[in-house]
């Protein structure tokens, strides 16, 4: 594949699974070895990104990635996105706060054969959780 290729598979995957929902794009687009380098050792990566995508487009009906910057270099890929939503329904134990979240995350994607085979990624939960569960925002 080319580099341009596993770009794509990258954005492709935001856009189809993370901004439309489309559950579909996972097996699309991950190898079903695929590992998550954050996850414990054994989790079936591609059953439990179906489970985070599920639970942040319940959490945030209006969940957004905005793709800031996206490139590859041999294999890798790297996007740094921001994702957007207003929390309106239960995120785990956290009931809807009704509050907009900006959210930054870095991800690299090892691409084989056009699909995902590993993540390493970093997202600001603790950001998160300041603007969900923190002071209200001053208007």
């Amino acid at each position: 594949m080319t580099q341009d290729a596993d770009v794509t598979v990258v954005s492709d995957m935001i856009e189809r699974a993370f901004n439309r929902g489309d559950l579909s794009a996972v097996d699309d687009l991950l190898l079903p070895a695929s590992t998550d380098h954050q996850e414990a050792p054994g989790v079936n990566f591609p059953q439990h990104l179906k489970q985070v995508v599920t639970m942040l487009r319940t959490a945030f009906p209006d969940l957004h990635f905005e793709i800031k910057h996206l490139m590859s270099s041999g294999d890798i890929v790297a996007m740094h996105s921001v994702m957007t939503g207003t929390h309106l329904g239960p995120m785990r134990d956290l009931p809807p706060t009704q509050r907009r979240v900006h959210v930054r995350h870095m991800h690299f994607v090892r691409v084989e054969q056009g699909r995902g085979a590993e993540l390493w990624h970093v997202w600001d939960t603790a950001s998160m959780m300041r603007q969900l569960t923190g002071p209200a925002p001053t208007p």
